[in-house]
């Protein structure tokens, strides 16, 4: 007898919502699967009916979040500021637990670049004089700093408004930090 989609789907969500609640509070290295299954009132077998591993499902968290962000990006008007729109697309998203999970303290690297590399900084418009070697720089200067302060924002509890907070990264990477500073 085969399962219905809806319960099979809800109960890999219960594994990805779980997986993400303990990644947001330890390391990858210490949630075990036992954690998980436990945690989702599921036995280890049926873990293994969705994901080879903790590391295929936090593959698979990835993914999808990108896609969604992708998705979102397509469906969306393009804005002046691609970093901007990939930010409002992940902050608006469903998959806020994740976002967090994957941009908190135990988030990777990895995961950080892939996310980098879905944001189309060619249509950045940073009013560079002419492209040289320091262009690369200055867009992983900006790209970099405006993925910090939104993972920062998150873990504030996003306590700035959306728009203060993209003001706030327009303001700091075209006037710097000194109009802030108490001199």
């Amino acid at each position: 007898m085969k399962k219905q989609p809806e319960i099979t789907e809800k109960t890999k969500q219960a594994f990805i919502d779980i997986f993400c609640e303990l990644y947001s509070q330890k390391p990858i290295e210490k949630i075990s699967i036992k954690d998980i299954t436990s945690k989702a009132g599921y036995n280890r077998s049926t873990f293994y009916q969705y994901f080879a591993d903790i590391y295929e499902l936090l593959d698979f968290v990835e993914t999808d979040l990108l896609n969604s962000m992708k998705e979102s990006l397509t469906n969306k008007e393009a804005a002046t500021d691609p970093i901007q729109n990939a930010l409002h697309c992940l902050e608006n998203s469903e998959h806020i637990s994740t976002l967090k999970a994957l941009l908190g303290d135990y988030g990777s690297v990895h995961f950080l670049e892939r996310l980098k590399r879905e944001i189309p900084f060619d249509k950045l418009d940073l009013n560079f004089l002419d492209y040289n070697s320091l262009t690369p720089y200055l867009i992983e200067f900006y790209i970099s700093t405006s993925l910090s302060l939104f993972r920062l924002w998150i873990r504030q509890g996003k306590d700035l408004s959306a728009e203060e907070l993209f003001n706030l990264v327009d303001s700091l990477y075209t006037n710097g930090i000194t109009p802030y500073s108490n001199k």
